[in-house]
Formats: structure tokens, sequence, C-alpha cells
């Protein structure tokens, strides 16, 4: 088994439901969780506020085994919060500026070198600070970097978000982001090849909800995947992190794409049967781990 080491960068919050419920989230908050309980150990790089909602992060990641070293504390900036609502049964986001995720140091943390995967998403990179420390991450890393693209208005720039595709390796997103950062010609396969080689990518995964995903890699190796019957979908928040933890699992492990991507289907599949983006059963779990022979 590869036991490279899997460093995911961004941001960690909580999602404010309508029902008044609360649950920690953000999507690469959400792909270590995962990672943590399919026994991965990441390194979680973010940063919290010195407020009871940090306090919450720390004692659910502690409870959960995952690793607080990446975890910074903040005097100035609170920890991050985003108000959802779901609307025709897709969820809508209001994300609150000025939070802690935006200011992740580096000079708060030691400089590493790994061969391992290192992913990262695009909110967390709407401030500069946590641009910054990004870069230096990136200069310091030897291994793959997977990028995750979360388009959330108005907090991107189309130009930089072109010039951190440059920088990846592997990337996922859905079709409308692909539509907002490429002119698409309606050939999604064709697409997506000329993506890869426009931007010297290792490979490339697109998701579309109901009709499934697609990946497709630099060697011109294809696939898709569909969802199954569903018996009760509860909420599609956090279903693209499960599905991109899952991926990255599978890139880790050296397992082949359309082996990974089933099993990223079906474990998105799960998630959507569940309230919020992540589980705190083990059980949950479970089936997985014993079926991908992850003990």
């Amino acid at each position: 088994m590869n036991n490279n080491p899997i460093t995911i960068f961004g941001e960690v919050l909580f999602d404010h439901f309508p029902d008044g419920s609360r649950v920690l989230g953000g999507a690469p908050f959400n792909v270590a969780w995962h990672l943590q309980a399919f026994c991965q150990a990441p390194h979680f790089i973010s940063r919290i506020g010195q407020d009871a909602t940090g306090d919450s992060v720390m004692a659910a990641m502690h409870k959960w085994g995952m690793d607080l070293s990446g975890l910074q504390r903040d005097i100035r900036h609170p920890t991050g919060v985003v108000d959802i609502v779901i609307e025709q049964g897709e969820p809508a986001y209001t994300i609150v500026p000025e939070q802690a995720y935006d200011y992740i140091d580096a000079a708060e943390f030691q400089e590493t070198q790994h061969p391992g995967l290192l992913y990262h998403g695009t909110l967390a990179l709407r401030q500069p600070v946590s641009r910054s420390t990004l870069g230096a991450l990136k200069d310091a890393h030897k291994g793959r970097v997977f990028m995750d693209v979360n388009l959330r208005e108005p907090w991107w720039q189309k130009d930089q978000v072109l010039e951190w595709l440059g920088q990846a390796d592997w990337v996922k997103l859905n079709h409308h982001e692909l539509a907002a950062l490429y002119t698409v010609s309606g050939d999604l396969e064709a697409d997506m090849q000329r993506f890869v080689e426009l931007y010297r990518l290792q490979g490339l995964i697109v998701t579309s909800g109901k009709q499934g995903a697609f990946a497709i890699d630099r060697h011109g190796v294809s696939c898709r995947v569909t969802p199954g019957e569903i018996a009760q979908v509860i909420d599609t928040v956090g279903a693209g992190d499960a599905f991109a933890s899952v991926m990255l699992l599978g890139l880790n492990l050296d397992w082949p794409l359309q082996m990974t991507m089933e099993r990223a289907q079906a474990f998105a599949s799960a998630m959507v049967t569940q309230r919020g983006a992540t589980v705190r059963d083990h059980v949950f779990y479970q089936p997985f781990i014993e079926a991908w022979d992850l003990d």
C-alpha cells in the first residue's frame, strides 16, 4: 500500500441550515474528515478563530483522531460560517467574508517537502494571505497537486483560477464551472481532452449531478459513472467533497481510474442520504473500508 501523505489546505467552517442546525464543513475539511475515516491520516492546514466555534472544531477533530498540528488560531478573525438555504433541492450559500481561514499564515508552520498529494480548493484563496501561503506550500511540495474548483460568487476571479489550473496535476470541477472557465463546444469528452492538453494536466474530473461524473487522463483514457437509484436524498451538500475524497484516496493508493471513479460515485451517493457534509459515526464508513481493503 502507498503510504505517501495527503496534505489538505483550505477552509474549515460551520454550515448553518434553515432549521437552525449547524454542521461542521468546508470542502477541504470535509475531504480531510473522510480521508481520516479511510485510515489516511491527512495533514489538514487551516485557521480558526480564538472563539467557542473554533473550540468546537478542535474538539471534533480531536475526537475523530485528526492531526491538529496544521490548525492555526486567530485572535482577530472568527471561525468560518456559511448560511445555507435549499432551493429546489439544491443548496444556495451565503459565505461570510473576513473569516479566519482567509488568513492562513505561512509563518506559523514549518515548511516540509512531501512526495504525496497536495489538495486545495478555491474559496480559501479569495484573500492574499492564504493565497500566498498556498503558494509557499506549492513551492516546497514535491508531489502532485489536486485542485478542487469551487466557484462561489462573488469570491473568485477567472484569471486567478486559470493560473492555479496551470499549477495543478489533477483538477475536479462541475460542468457549470467548466463552462465558466472554458469555451465549451457541447462535446464534453472532446472539451475535457483539450482542457487537459491546454493546462498540461495528468487528469480531469467533471461532475454533473444526476448525470454522474466523467474523467479523462493525459493518455486519453476516459470513463463515466452514474449514480444508481437512491432511496432518499436528504441533501446534496458535500456530495462533491465526498467524491473528491475518494478520488484522492484512489490516486494515493494507485487504484485504476475506472475503479476509483466507481468507488467515488458510490460514496457520494451514500453521502446524500445524510444531513450535511460530514458523518460522525465510524459505522457509516465501515462497509467502504472493508470493501476497499483499507484496514
